[in-house]
């Protein structure tokens, strides 16, 4: 199905030492070429496209898409007619199934976000074989040939502090590596964020990965308890991912762990999109994604000017194109050549930032939960279409759902009460009330939905 692992390897380093020039018509080729396979292939983009000249230039001339359009005509969206949106849903309710292929040659990944629309992604071999080289890119610019040495004499052992179940992007990139069993399953461990931070450190301590891949709301939770003496380990490498945090929090957990910590800006529609540099600044991955930062009207914005949100072309998977498809993130392009010295665009995210949890602990002070582990629970259950949780004061939290057509809305919220009294729970919080909001979830001044709105203790 087109590029093999060879040539894209050979391309994306010929892009890296080429620069900007050769990034760009490598960009402008694989452009048109997805867009005329879209058309070809998908029915969706075919009547997308109708109107508009065989050969196509200009990106700007393409029609914006969002997820939540066309996940509501998902068949006619795929290129491929053996997958089907029932099949998909069957395949994913199942979480054992997580990493397994899909027909026997697609990676399936789900995703929830703060457009509020939820998505089935459908990652083809072409797509995982250029996300695995824009992660040796990544690995490269984040590590010496020292560093290797270390990891390789650590034994190679890397934990995942992430989603531990479903059939989110990492969950599943744990089950793959675990399902394909030999040394690299031997070397990896798996914690589920949800897990009361005592285990986790516990778990960590023994394990004593040399590489670590957490959340970044849960690396610096990690980071506290280094600092305390209660986490006592030693990494080479933090590869954090999701949520942003504060800019100082890099430079506290690296000093924390006396470690390289590398960050990265992606979503399950494109896992390759992009990742930082010794500069702070994210570098996208342009030989490979089309990225639009751009106004309400989806008018470019000047560098160096915050975008309402920002559009993205995947160039590398045609099962299910995605093409100017708005990804709902504010971000800033540095107007000039990052110091870096990298021939890649470079952007900081504006729109996504950690909301953890904090309550007030038995014994003073305040306990924390990580955003993630209200995102498990609630996309675990069955039949919710977007939710909310809001900490109305530090021992309260007011719950807004919206159920999908023909759920009952009642079970949802004794399912979703008796999740969240279980988490509270594990957390020693089993005094936070839990209330059911009859308001739907709020979106922001942006036109998104925040999905944790913690308490402001200020």
């Amino acid at each position: 199905m087109g590029d093999s692992k060879l040539s894209i390897l050979r391309d994306a380093r010929r892009a890296t030492k080429s620069g900007p020039g050769t990034i760009e018509r490598l960009q402008t080729r694989r452009l048109q070429e997805m867009v005329a396979y879209a058309r070809a292939h998908s029915s969706v983009y075919r009547t997308l496209y109708r109107d508009l000249p065989d050969r196509v230039d200009d990106l700007k001339q393409l029609p914006v898409t969002d997820k939540k359009t066309l996940m509501s005509q998902f068949n006619a969206w795929v290129a491929d007619p053996a997958i089907t949106i029932d099949a998909l849903r069957s395949f994913v309710d199942d979480p054992k199934r997580a990493g397994e292929p899909f027909l026997g040659r697609y990676t399936i990944a789900t995703t929830s976000g703060t457009t509020g629309a939820r998505g089935i992604f459908v990652l083809d071999e072409r797509s995982m074989a250029v996300t695995n080289v824009m992660a040796l890119r990544m690995l490269s610019t984040w590590l010496g040939f020292g560093d290797v040495i270390r990891i390789l004499a650590g034994g190679v052992r890397m934990a995942m502090v992430m989603a531990g179940s479903g059939h989110s992007a990492s969950a599943v990139a744990a089950a793959k590596l675990r399902k394909a069993g030999g040394w690299r399953a031997n070397r990896l461990k798996v914690v589920s964020a949800d897990t009361p931070m005592p285990q986790i450190v516990a778990a960590l301590n023994e394990f004593q990965p040399v590489v670590v891949a957490p959340y970044a709301s849960m690396a610096a939770m990690l980071a506290d308890e280094q600092e305390a003496g209660r986490l006592r380990i030693k990494p080479v490498l933090l590869a954090l991912a999701a949520e942003g945090l504060p800019e100082a929090q890099y430079g506290r957990i690296a000093r924390v762990f006396g470690a390289h910590v590398g960050n990265s800006y992606a979503a399950t529609e494109c896992p390759y999109l992009s990742h930082t540099c010794e500069e702070g600044w994210l570098h996208v991955n342009s030989d490979w994604v089309c990225f639009e930062p751009v106004d309400e009207n989806f008018a470019p914005v000047p560098r160096g000017q915050a975008s309402h949100t920002v559009l993205i072309s995947n160039l590398a998977n045609r099962t299910q194109p995605v093409l100017r498809y708005d990804l709902g993130d504010s971000v800033v392009e540095r107007p000039d050549r990052c110091p870096c010295g990298s021939p890649f665009p470079a952007i900081k995210v504006q729109g996504r930032s950690a909301d953890v949890m904090s309550f007030p602990g038995t014994h003073g002070g305040k306990r924390a939960i990580p955003p993630l582990a209200f995102s498990l629970l609630l996309d675990g259950i069955p039949g919710i279409e977007m939710f909310q949780i809001v900490q109305s004061d530090p021992t309260r939290l007011r719950v807004r759902f919206v159920s999908e057509p023909g759920v009952d809305s009642n079970r949802i919220w004794r399912s979703i009460e008796e999740g969240l009294a279980g988490l509270l729970s594990r957390h020693g919080l089993a005094d936070v009330s839990v209330e059911r909001g009859a308001e739907p979830p709020e979106k922001t001044q942006g036109g998104k939905y925040r999905r944790l709105i913690p308490f402001s203790y200020k």
